[in-house]
């Protein structure tokens, strides 16, 4: 399902980037709701337009229609693709793909298909053959002998093309001589794949994934069936128990590791990258509960959000509460905690608490719910629906002081050191109740001077107080609802230093973790060193594709994508033994093997769809990331010339100190001899969503979009290793 985009620019565009798949689109917005759009709006009526708003780095398309009833037909025809899209299987997704290959391989339009064309094709979906194969799997499928494919030679060849050997042969090992699986023989099959299975189960699956109906009615399976069944979810890596809500959602927050975003309102970097309300609108589908809006004094009396001091865009403060407002709880109803690093005056300070009131209304949260008191935060479930705002906060009762830790400025604290972007330096002699502040002149408007919180913004600050970290002992003696927050290079010192005392901070306060300053293309740290210290709001520039987003969308795939995953239970106790730079000391130690093996993969993506005659030569590399002493990886060999179909059957094992700790990640590659390799695909998942047996794996792009139908087909095996064994 592809849209041809038509522009009349006269900068050409490669064929690429003038279509997109339906399956790319994050949503369809309809209006003015993108910046161009509503600089436009006046000009041209608002229910003409809408946008079209796509997972991954390409920015949203916006588009106006001759009338309000063409954009109405455009939106209703986008979004009925997408649920389409939604619902196709597997075969489905295979089929789509091929005959979209058949398209633009018919190069004289005739609708059949001769050698020339077919070896095109071959090129095309990233296989390299013999001259010699492909004409005899030509003339195979050629039964009117008069060198073209038609109609149902066409769809012979796609089956033969598409055959799957090494699943032929494990179904006529599970099934027997007469290669016709009985319900008692898949019941076997799955209890080695290692699941609870009953007879009645197995019937159902028959009955759900079976194509013939004569079988069907026997209780009988046949190939095509079983390979319906290993393509779909209930034959995925990832258990589809996790797929929904299935954790304790009635703990603190402080229990949970939160899915978090990083000076969430750029598209690119944070020197001289655009900013856009479509960042927070990407950042909230993908699950994420907490978003940072950098504030500085505007025009207009207008506060805006931009990284200061660079040369990035600006958008409004109310624009981006508006779209907050509009996505917060459509991806998951926990609650969502606004990140606000403050540089306005006292002045456009009551300009942002009048925004958040006004725009959020009931959804915002101006008081502690319940009755726990200080020592224990809220949990998820008692503030669902609810936005909580993170940032400084007026002390004692009287409104018009402040201290050190109730500056208007909130800034990412180092090592005493403000809590944004960069270093500061710390002014011994500054008065306690003030503190200075250089927002840059935007349009005329006055910088101020200095300035203090202002309370109206102050009130809002409920469960999320921003506060200077003095270090365990003093936190320990705080209420619940202070937080800290670390630059990853003080975390990292705090693990390797004090990490159990870490630990046990993290059971009962949240600590925020940020990149460095000096990541001026917002590159990202790998979240996992922080996660095994239970560090919950670790802040990733979301903008930016790699290991790091790869490893954060792993550890919230589980629990619905809801944002939210619960810490293990040994990272939740304030009496907490786990150190994670010495794991086997203390609780969490469950020692285990596992064993990948790696069978096949089918039709991987070509890397470059302008260079036709370009092959992927693949391997495929096993990572494991937890806590340090877990951490490994390991990979097959390459195959040369075939993205397509390649098989490895190579095995490689793994040993698990801390396995729910552990993440699990897949990674596909083109090989170069003279360079570093080319990412081809990737998924990650979490160790404890694993499940064992013959899988498939169906890969992602680097920007975590589905690669439809790309995947692995997999072997799993999680053992027992005794603790005299793996120390």
């Amino acid at each position: 399902m592809t849209v041809w985009c038509e522009t009349h620019k006269r900068a050409k565009r490669a064929p690429s980037q003038q279509t997109f798949s339906v399956m790319d689109v994050q949503c369809v917005l309809e209006g003015c709701q993108s910046e161009v759009l509503r600089g436009l709006c006046g000009s041209i009526p608002e229910a003409h337009c809408f946008t079209v708003v796509f997972r991954g780095p390409r920015r949203g398309l916006d588009l106006a229609c001759s009338s309000e009833a063409e954009a109405r037909h455009w939106i209703r025809g986008l979004r009925r693709l997408q649920e389409r899209a939604q619902t196709m299987s597997q075969r489905d997704k295979l089929e789509h793909w091929i005959y979209g290959y058949l398209r633009r391989a018919d190069a004289d339009k005739d609708n059949t298909m001769s050698f020339k064309e077919v070896k095109s094709l071959l090129r095309m979906i990233n296989i390299e053959v013999t001259e010699l194969y492909a004409r005899q799997l030509f003339k195979q499928c050629d039964r009117s002998g008069n060198d073209r494919l038609e109609n149902s030679e066409i769809e012979e060849f796609c089956r033969r093309l598409t055959r799957r050997p090494e699943l032929e042969a494990l179904f006529c090992r599970c099934s027997g001589e007469d290669c016709v699986l009985s319900d008692e023989e898949l019941l076997e099959f799955l209890r080695e794949q290692g699941e609870e299975a009953t007879l009645s189960q197995a019937r159902e699956i028959i009955q759900e994934y079976e194509l013939n109906d004569t079988a069907k009615q026997q209780r009988l399976m046949m190939l095509d069936g079983f390979l319906m069944y290993l393509l779909s979810k209930e034959g995925d890596v990832f258990n589809p128990a996790h797929a929904t809500v299935y954790q304790d959602m009635s703990q603190p927050l402080s229990h949970y590791f939160i899915s978090s975003s990083h000076n969430t309102y750029l598209l690119q970097d944070q020197l001289g990258g655009p900013s856009s309300t479509e960042a927070y609108l990407r950042a909230l589908s993908r699950g994420c509960r907490c978003v940072e809006l950098d504030c500085w004094e505007g025009p207009n009396g207008e506060p805006i959000v931009y990284h200061g001091h660079t040369l990035t865009s600006r958008i409004l403060f109310r624009e981006v509460i508006e779209v907050v407002r509009d996505y917060a709880f459509k991806a998951s109803p926990y609650p969502l905690i606004l990140s606000l690093e403050n540089h306005c005056g006292r002045e456009q300070q009551v300009v942002m608490a009048r925004h958040l009131r006004s725009i959020l209304g009931e959804t915002l949260l101006t008081k502690s719910p319940g009755s726990k008191g200080t020592r224990s935060l809220p949990s998820p479930e008692e503030l669902k629906g609810r936005i909580l705002i993170k940032g400084k906060k007026l002390s004692g009762s009287d409104s018009s002081s402040s201290s050190s830790d109730s500056s208007s400025s909130s800034s990412e604290e180092e090592e005493g050191s403000g809590e944004g972007g960069g270093t500061r330096t710390k002014n011994k002699n500054k008065k306690k109740d003030s503190v200075k502040v250089s927002p840059v002149p935007v349009n005329g408007s006055k910088p101020r001077c200095s300035s203090s919180l202002a309370p109206e913004l102050s009130d809002l600050v409920v469960l999320c107080r921003s506060v200077r970290f003095h270090g365990f002992d003093h936190a320990s003696q705080q209420p619940a609802n202070e937080m800290s927050s670390f630059s990853e290079g003080k975390a990292r010192r705090l693990i390797r230093d004090s990490g159990n005392s870490f630990v046990r901070h993290n059971a009962l306060q949240l600590s925020r973790i940020y990149p460095s300053g000096l990541r001026a293309h917002s590159s990202n740290y790998s979240p996992q060193e922080m996660w095994s210290a239970g560090c919950q709001i670790v802040a990733l520039n979301f903008q930016t594709p790699g290991e790091a987003m790869a490893l954060n969308q792993g550890r919230f795939l589980q629990n619905g994508r809801c944002g939210y995953t619960l810490k293990p239970a040994f990272l939740r106790s304030a009496d907490s033994t786990f150190d994670p730079e010495h794991p086997a000391r203390g609780q969490g130690y469950q020692a285990k093997t596992l064993t990948v093996t790696v069978i096949s993969a089918q039709q991987l993506p070509k890397l470059n769809p302008e260079r036709p005659n370009s092959i992927v030569d693949p391997l495929v590399r096993v990572e494991l990331h937890g806590v340090p002493a877990d951490n490994a990886r390991a990979e097959t060999p390459h195959i040369n010339n075939n993205g397509f179909n390649p098989r490895w059957n190579h095995t490689l094992v793994f040993d698990v100190g801390v396995p729910e700790l552990a993440l699990v990640r897949f990674v596909v590659e083109d090989h170069d001899t003279t360079s570093s390799n080319d990412f081809v695909g990737q998924f990650t998942l979490p160790f404890t969503s694993l499940r064992q047996g013959y899988r498939h794996i169906h890969l992602l792009s680097a920007d975590g979009v589905p690669i439809s139908p790309a995947s692995l087909f997999v072997h799993i095996k999680v053992s027992e290793l005794s603790r005299s064994q793996s120390v």
